[in-house]
């Protein structure tokens, strides 16, 4: 099957299979990541496609590529209530910015926190219980109608992202969506050049020490030479919200 077959196939039955990402995988080796995008993008290859953002450290690289292609790609936020001030003042500033026309804050039901977070405290004791409802099941409902959606993990964020494609199955979703990479192979040098050569703002919180940047009870700055991820959920053995698995088998 086709990654251009998949999209029109019955919702009960998966959007892409391990073969389309290896497929993907293979028409794409060598292209640049700009060539990359126009092609997904422009002739649909993936079939609908969202963009899921934190609005952290270097998510204005991946936003501004997407956005230098189609404005009008969705732009999904999870808005879990505990973020940092500054997080949602530079959301707000590169949505402006990139003039963004589809952007959209995913909340948690009302229900979920009234029943298992009355306090708002659940992060401080059961912090994968904290993410299931305030990111995993958000993205969950909004990405029901989408076939595929664009991250921005790197390669050198951590050990568990070292070996991911730029096209890979959802191993949490029974639809078989795809999750797509623009910027896996990209180091932390490419990734100051274009915010350089594009003069994009920098999350203010960079320069305090946090190379990554989550929910402000589970994100602690992180030391020179440190894992640019192990400021996140400090003290707990997790290192990804649930969105992304740690430790999926890439295809290839």
């Amino acid at each position: 099957m086709t990654a251009l077959r998949a999209i029109d196939r019955l919702d009960t039955a998966p959007r892409f299979t391990e073969q389309d990402a290896i497929g993907l995988n293979r028409r794409f080796r060598g292209a640049d990541t700009q060539e990359m995008l126009r092609a997904v993008i422009g002739d649909r290859l993936a079939g609908d496609v969202a963009v899921v953002s934190s609005f952290g450290a270097e998510s204005a690289v991946l936003l501004h590529l997407i956005a230098s292609v189609d404005q009008s790609v969705p732009v999904l936020f999870l808005e879990t209530g505990k973020h940092f001030p500054e997080t949602l003042a530079y959301r707000d500033a590169l949505v402006g910015r990139l003039a963004l026309t589809d952007f959209r804050d995913l909340y948690p039901a009302l229900p979920d926190l009234e029943a298992r977070d009355a306090t708002g405290m659940r992060w401080s004791y059961d912090p994968d219980g904290c993410c299931e409802m305030r990111k995993v099941r958000p993205l969950e409902l909004a990405m029901a109608g989408f076939d595929a959606s664009f991250t921005g993990r790197k390669a050198f964020q951590s050990s568990t992202r070292a070996n991911l494609p730029r096209f890979e199955i959802d191993t949490a979703d029974a639809q078989g969506r795809l999750k797509i990479n623009p910027l896996i192979d990209w180091d932390g040098a490419q990734i100051a050049d274009y915010f350089a050569a594009h003069d994009l703002p920098r999350h203010p919180l960079v320069e305090r020490g946090f190379p990554s940047i989550g929910c402000s009870p589970c994100t602690h700055a992180v030391a020179p030479g440190e894992d640019p991820r192990s400021g996140r959920w400090k003290g707990w053995d997790k290192t990804e919200c649930g969105i992304h698995k740690p430790g999926e088998e890439p295809f290839l």
